[in-house]
């Protein structure tokens, strides 16, 4: 059903506003910086980049608002003559890019603070988005992203526009709303679309001490939400997962039931293909794959210190070692018995990711002394996709996973997954059967190191077929997952949700 939004102009294209405090790239063309802007801490911002660009291309009325991470963005104004000033602070007929003004944006070289500055930075943002982007933009359909744009949505709602919320992680912050007025943001023009902690009197009685959540205020405020895979929004919906706080579970599943929710998953960066991929020093495709990935897995087994032998079976960790949803506990407690069981066959491990498990791995390493088949080394980028296109197998063993992205960056370099059965996982990680010629990698249902064991051994099994059974195998899982995990077809999902909401196509 199409939502009244009081703006619409049907002799032009609707207008969306994108409202993200990440982004990896915008296309040029978009405005006189976009070449400059990139800030990214996770998903979020390959997600927005791919969608606006998606956008831009199909030749959409799309405007982005983000804070102006000045520092990041390579620009110092201070040494802009005064024409370059005008030109950089004004804003132009054609320009589609919107930047939050405030001092706290501008010297950083991170996206969220560890402690309790994302909650200024919060406010910061959306002030500017409220009080200036939204009325200068005008637009017909507002896209927010995660709790910092929380409070967007109800304002929106106020001004008669509707509202996409994305979920893409369960973590919120709580305020009040004096603190948001303080802020500079008049919330009484919007507090009854706010998702209080218990119901609201009036404003006077909740404006000190009645707690406001941001993402529940996001998801309650907005007319329609999506989270970052089917599978995690079904199992929030159902009761699974016990860290979902009461207030994230309900409003998900009001939405859900209102029929005004959906799962939209993820995908990795375009430049995640082993074809063009930079950082790693020999470059391949499905048609040859085996003979790259020999000499790749020669590259990684000397950067990590392991025997180097190109037939070794070498499995990979690539995400971050926090044993709340990652599962690195699970590997710890098999990762010498299975290197035993392997030995002679050759089995490797390579561990490239911080944490706070990453001990464990060295203590297992120097104890049993098997440093040449066990690999420990801290997080770094070029390391880490030599990882993907020098290994075998990679591990993603998660409790739980809101959409997850090495499962799909893994088998578009011929490493196949090895992954518990849930969220984002389970709609991208299929087991796998070489005889019917199906499926992308082993797939576990209990969550322990027995489950893992099992996956691990039917990995194993694979790897001992004939070579030709497995080259066919690998080329085929490269080509479908280049298909299936790309941002086009990430950004025809949002497209459709903005069209049904509008009611009207994007571009006439």
């Amino acid at each position: 059903m199409a939502i009244p939004t009081g703006q619409n102009n049907s002799k032009r294209n609707p207008r969306i506003l994108i409202v993200t405090p990440e982004i990896t790239y915008l296309p040029e063309g978009m405005g006189n910086l976009a070449g400059k802007m990139s800030a990214k801490a996770g998903g979020m911002a390959d997600v927005s980049a791919s969608l606006v660009a998606a956008l831009y291309k199909l030749g959409a009325d799309v405007h982005v608002a983000l804070p102006h991470y000045r520092r990041m963005f390579h620009v110092e104004t201070a040494q802009l003559v005064s024409e370059e000033l005008r030109k950089y602070k004004t804003h132009l007929p054609d320009e589609r890019i919107h930047l939050a003004e405030d001092r706290c944006f501008y010297y950083r070289d991170t996206v969220y603070d560890r402690g309790d500055g994302n909650v200024k930075l919060a406010l910061a943002f959306q002030r500017e988005v409220i009080n200036n982007c939204i009325p200068y933009v005008q637009p017909d359909l507002v896209h927010c992203n995660d709790w910092m744009t929380g409070l967007v949505p109800a304002a929106a709602r106020r001004m008669g526009i509707p509202s996409l919320f994305t979920v893409h992680n369960i973590h919120t912050q709580k305020l009040n709303l004096a603190q948001i007025e303080d802020a500079g943001i008049d919330a009484a023009e919007f507090w009854q679309y706010l998702y209080f902690s218990y119901p609201p009197y009036n404003y006077e009685e909740s404006r000190n001490n009645n707690q406001i959540d941001l993402q529940a205020s996001g998801i309650f405020g907005a007319h329609f939400i999506n989270t970052v895979s089917p599978t995690f929004l079904q199992e929030i919906v159902n009761g699974w997962h016990n860290f979902v706080p009461d207030s994230i579970r309900n409003e998900i599943r009001n939405k859900f039931n209102a029929g005004c929710a959906s799962g939209i998953l993820n995908a990795p960066d375009s430049a995640d293909n082993p074809a063009i991929d930079d950082k790693i020093p020999f470059k391949y495709g499905p048609e040859n794959h085996r003979e790259m990935k020999r000499k790749n897995k020669l590259a990684l087994q000397h950067a990590l210190g392991l025997e180097e032998n190109p037939d070794a079976p070498l499995f990979f960790w690539p995400s971050r070692l926090d044993p709340i949803q990652k599962g690195p506990q699970l590997l710890t407690d098999i990762a010498y018995r299975f290197l035993a069981k392997y030995w002679d066959r050759g089995a490797q491990i390579a561990v490239i990711a911080n944490g706070p498990y990453q001990q464990p791995f060295w203590d297992i390493r120097e104890f049993h002394g098997i440093q040449s088949r066990l690999g420990v080394h801290n997080f770094d980028g070029r390391l880490s996709q030599l990882g993907f296109a020098g290994s075998d197998f990679t591990f993603m063993p998660s409790l739980f996973e809101p959409c997850g992205l090495p499962q799909m960056q893994a088998p578009i370099y011929g490493s196949l997954t090895v992954a518990h059965n849930t969220g984002g996982l389970h709609d991208t990680v299929n087991p796998l059967d070489w005889r019917a010629h199906t499926g992308n990698g082993f797939v576990f249902d209990t969550y322990d190191a027995g489950g893992l064991f099992w996956a691990m051994d039917q990995a194993m099994e694979f790897y001992a077929q004939p070579a030709e059974v497995r080259e066919a195998e690998i080329a085929r899982i490269m080509r479908e997952s280049l298909q299936r995990f790309n941002h086009e077809e990430c950004a025809k999902e949002y497209i459709r949700i903005y069209e049904k909401m509008l009611d009207r196509p994007l571009v006439s």
